[in-house]
């Protein structure tokens, strides 16, 4: 099975290799990755004397279940240096300049080289992963050098390479792990079938924390403070099916504002949106003064605090089998809130949806329904708020269990 994981990794080289020659993104996954090792022994030597925690993120929704623990290592343990990597450009070019860490830096492939490099130069005390994050070079090194590695709001699903008759090369990369923080009780009964129930504790999910320490700080948005409109929809993360949607719905709710937040900016996504709705605006365009029906944010950064204004949220992403995007940054302001018609995959969405919390939609007519009805939106935003308050608390968790197994001093 060796062979083939890295028969894999070679032909995913070879395949970002080409792309890089046609697509910046693959382009950036290359470029940052070069010289990675003098960058981590300028960091090394930086740190001298000091402990090192290593967080590895995906991409950026993975950093944002991790932050909350990173923040809070932070706080309450300063002496340690903290190094942040990411797989994804997504991830790395948003919080290449993250503050909370002492550096950001891409993770080089998993390679038996790069893999015994990085550990060596980089000496952590311990490692923290987050979510799905199994390099097999990597959780080897670190077990090989007998560095805890802890895997952070992790879901497990019957369908992964762990659980089949072929996937002992997979269950073998859990040995590296000292503790497996999961979401929920499936999680654990999954790893039970093939002997790492004692590796695993309940948390909970780490976004919770996060979304309600956003919620809590209350940064608002001064454009939009004082607004007269009665009903605002607020869409986040769109792609185009749900803005196909969103055009439908807008024809039959004159009465409505909509501010429309596609998951991607760039020029041709905004004129794209825009000949959707000839009655829109940019946010870049807008004086603070000029009324509208349709904005559209053409700027990152704004959604998580955006979702305050919202009489009514929909979340997009939803008509991808992937699945639609954050749910709770519009649940923990207390707003109701719609998706599309995928959502299985997010245990918050199937919980909120059977608590009436959330609504998921095929069509504009179908959220028609939901914004007519005042009632329901209110009721909804109040169950959203109270599941998001109940089901806080996973970064006390996971922050304690570290101190009481000596792997956080302050020694």
């Amino acid at each position: 099975m060796i062979v083939f994981y890295r028969f894999l990794g070679v032909l995913y080289l070879s395949g970002v290799g080409i792309a890089s020659f046609f697509l910046p993104k693959a382009k950036k996954w290359i470029s940052g990755r070069r010289d990675w090792r003098s960058r981590l022994q300028a960091f090394r030597s930086a740190e001298t004397g000091k402990k090192i925690i290593w967080m590895h993120c995906a991409s950026l929704g993975e950093f944002e279940q991790g932050r909350p623990v990173l923040e809070k290592i932070r706080n309450e343990f300063p002496s340690y240096g903290i190094m942040l990597t990411f797989f994804s450009p997504s991830g790395y070019e948003f919080q290449k300049n993250y503050k909370g860490v002492d550096a950001v830096m891409y993770l080089p492939f998993d390679t038996p080289r790069n893999a015994a490099d990085f550990i060596s130069i980089l000496n952590p005390s311990l490692a923290l992963f987050i979510k799905y994050e199994y390099w097999h070079f990597y959780l080897e090194n670190l077990r090989k050098n007998k560095i805890p590695a802890v895997l952070i709001s992790a879901v497990f699903r019957s369908s992964q390479p762990f659980f089949q008759w072929w996937g002992g090369f997979y269950r073998n990369m859990l040995e590296a792990f000292s503790c497996l923080f999961v979401q929920d009780r499936h999680s654990v009964e999954l790893l039970s079938r093939i002997g790492y129930s004692h590796k695993a504790i309940i948390s909970g999910d780490t976004r919770f924390d996060r979304v309600l320490e956003i919620a809590t700080k209350a940064e608002t948005i001064p454009a939009f403070e004082g607004f007269q409109f009665e009903n605002i929809l607020i869409a986040g993360s769109t792609w185009e099916a749900d803005e196909r949607l969103l055009q439908e719905w807008h024809k039959f709710n004159p009465s409505w504002h909509l501010i429309l937040v596609p998951h991607d900016v760039l020029p041709a996504r905004i004129k794209y949106i825009r000949a959707l709705f000839p009655d829109s605006i940019t946010y870049s365009g807008w004086d603070h003064k000029t009324q509208w029906r349709v904005l559209i944010i053409d700027q990152v950064g704004m959604l998580s605090k955006l979702y305050r204004y919202a009489t009514l949220c929909y979340v997009g992403g939803g008509f991808s089998k992937k699945g639609h995007h954050n749910i709770l940054e519009a649940a923990v302001y207390g707003k109701a809130v719609a998706t599309g018609p995928y959502f299985e995959k997010f245990r918050e969405s199937v919980e909120l949806k059977k608590l009436k919390g959330s609504f998921a939609v095929s069509s504009g007519k179908e959220l028609v329904q939901i914004t007519k009805n005042s009632e329901t939106g209110i009721i909804a935003g109040n169950i959203s708020r109270q599941y998001v308050l109940e089901k806080a608390g996973a970064t006390g968790i996971i922050c304690k269990w570290l101190q009481e197994n000596r792997l956080l001093t302050n020694a």
